[in-house]
């Protein structure tokens, strides 16, 4: 059963963001980049740079030592190395999945992360201005739909065979790197940009599928109820719906509304009432009390499919439950953030070898079903980092905001 909420103060909060920073160091590549940590906290010797745990360990590092929650700076350098180096296609531009994946195909997803990084450190004076100029170039001219308003998924390494595909994951991070981006630059593009991702992909569709956000379409917009049906633990297109997916965009479109009044925008109403609707999908889908946690994947008729609890998920309810509870000041989200907090310490956080679990199974049991040992700094620091900071559209802008 569900143990007794519990609320961390801003101290254990940061104590447990210092414990993931140690841990995750042990993820640099000699040469730079970061690559997949084992359960235990080693690097395999054949471990290969992995793109988006590169711009993810880049940015936790640049905000970390921003905060003062370590020093950082060699690791963000480090992740930067890899974004010139290895990562870089120098012949077509843009960016490999891995470092050895020369003829690889080119992925949205990558690339905002991509322009995260790079944004992130650009804002705390680390010398990537040239990245961040880049990672924008290949976003508006390979990337960004301006007739659908939404991003295309992925092509072949020469920026031919587009693919016949459309995702919510990959638009997601988009969002999220977008804001950061206006919060940053002042750029309203990137929130008109945002603004059109989230009406059509939660405002439209989601909201007309009772807030059960649908992951995956064809060119045309077709919802593709059968897509990877044969590979339901796929990590970033699985079958069926997230849940975890809609508590991540119950926070940001908060965050997009506050980005829009900061900018002296109206922010429309549905924002905060979709985010709100969002959240109570996530739980109604997901949650599990007998063994509590929030399920990877849930089927059309809203059954669990995929039963396996990935850390991110619980992180990412977290911070929504947090924001949300903030912003209405309903004692339900607190309540709710306070069985989060209570899952992800009693079952998430590994006091033997260090960091979180990044899987459990539907018994709360560690499993590496879908991902293979400890990979990911992003999610969990950012959840400790959430109550701690100023409102603000982006972490990066939360933080200028403390620091100020």
């Amino acid at each position: 059963m569900a143990a007794e909420p519990f609320s961390p103060d801003s101290q254990w909060l940061r104590e447990e963001g210092q414990r993931l920073l140690r841990f995750s160091r042990a993820a640099a590549i000699p040469g730079g980049g970061f690559g997949t940590l084992d359960s235990a906290g080693r690097l395999p010797a054949d471990a290969p740079i992995d793109g988006v745990l590169t711009c993810r360990k880049i940015h936790s590092y640049a905000l970390a030592t921003a905060l003062g929650d370590c020093d950082g700076a060699d690791l963000v350098h480090h992740g930067l190395d890899a974004l010139r180096g290895a990562l870089r296609d120098d012949r077509h531009g843009g960016w490999f999945t891995t470092g050895d994946s020369k003829n690889g195909r080119k992925e949205a997803y990558l690339h905002a992360f991509v322009a995260l990084a790079a944004n992130t450190a650009v804002a705390f004076g680390y010398d990537a201005s040239d990245l961040l100029e880049d990672a924008v170039s290949v976003i508006e001219t390979r990337f960004w739909s301006h007739e659908e308003g939404i991003m295309r998924e992925r092509f072949e390494a020469d920026w031919s065979g587009e693919m016949d595909y459309r995702g919510a994951n990959a638009n997601m991070h988009s969002v999220e790197a977008f804001l950061a981006l206006a919060d940053t630059t002042g750029e309203s593009k990137w929130l008109e940009r945002t603004q059109r991702i989230v009406e059509r992909l939660i405002h439209d569709h989601a909201r007309h599928n009772d807030y059960a956000v649908i992951e995956h379409f064809d060119r045309n917009w077709t919802v593709l109820k059968d897509y990877n049906d044969d590979k339901p633990r796929d990590d970033l297109r699985p079958y069926g719906t997230t849940p975890g997916h809609y508590a991540e965009w119950s926070h940001l479109l908060l965050r997009l509304e506050m980005a829009l009044r900061q900018a002296g925008q109206p922010a429309p109403e549905y924002l905060r009432a979709d985010a709100e609707r969002l959240f109570a999908a996530a739980v109604r889908d997901g949650w599990k009390d007998i063994q509590p946690g929030i399920v990877y994947t849930v089927d059309w008729d809203g059954h669990a499919h995929v039963e396996n609890r990935p850390h991110w998920v619980i992180a990412e309810a977290a911070v929504a439950a947090g924001l949300l509870g903030r912003l209405t000041e309903d004692t339900a989200y607190r309540e709710w953030e306070g069985r989060f907090w209570a899952t992800i310490r009693d079952v998430f956080m590994d006091r033997e070898f260090g960091s979180w679990w990044n899987e459990v199974d539907g018994h709360n049991h560690p499993s590496e079903t879908i991902y293979r040992g400890k990979p990911d700094l992003y999610h969990a620091y950012q959840a400790t980092l959430a109550p701690r900071l100023p409102l603000a559209p982006s972490y990066v802008g939360a933080v200028k905001r403390r620091n100020a």
